[in-house]
């Protein structure tokens, strides 16, 4: 598959925010620093693409500390607005966050965005990256991906993307990916804990 087109995408190490199980969109909380992995891909990169909050760049500098890290706002989180820093057992009776839960597409947090809206960053962003990119950054820009590109269809909540895990997307050329078209293979890519470091 020499001709094809390759995307790598990493969620970030969690955070204090994340083991707590509460919304952490753009609220910039650090990595826990006891969290010690090593990151596996067939050719190590020279460049990677992050999110700029901190706890993506944290990690591509982690995961990759020999690559030069190039930073965007377009691969942040989901800004959860008023539902930032709250838990699903906090929220559970407030009737936006039930029709946001419902229908991300068309339902937002209050004073926050929609996956359309993400949708419309991520992708945009998506169209930007060379081939055999690599992206470190959040659980919701994947999704977003996946959804969207994903031969098998899914919905956006089905998608299972625990923190320090990845995907690589492969089309069958750079122009089927420059047309947007469906990835023709996706294969989910374990980060390996290494318990000596």
């Amino acid at each position: 598959m020499a001709s094809g087109f390759v995307l790598h995408l990493i969620r970030h190490l969690p955070t204090l925010g994340n083991k707590q199980r509460k919304y952490i969109g753009w609220t910039d909380e650090p990595i826990l620093e006891s969290t010690t992995w090593n990151w596996r891909l067939p050719e190590t990169p020279k460049h990677v693409y992050s999110s700029d909050l901190r706890r993506a760049k944290q990690s591509a500098a982690r995961f990759f500390p020999q690559a030069s890290i190039e930073t965007a706002a377009s691969w942040r989180e989901c800004n959860f607005g008023e539902f930032e820093g709250k838990t699903y057992t906090e929220l559970e009776k407030d009737t936006d966050y039930r029709n946001w839960i419902d229908d991300p597409y068309a339902f937002a947090p209050r004073g926050g965005e929609s996956l359309t809206d993400l949708e419309m960053r991520v992708v945009a962003a998506v169209k930007q990256l060379p081939n055999k990119a690599v992206v470190v950054t959040h659980g919701g820009p994947i999704r977003v991906v996946l959804t969207k590109f994903s031969p098998e269809e899914k919905g956006f909540w089905s998608w299972n993307i625990p923190h320090g895990t990845g995907y690589r997307l492969e089309w069958e050329s750079d122009k089927a990916f420059e047309e947007g078209k469906l990835c023709t293979f996706i294969s989910a890519v374990p980060i390996t804990e290494n318990e000596t470091m």
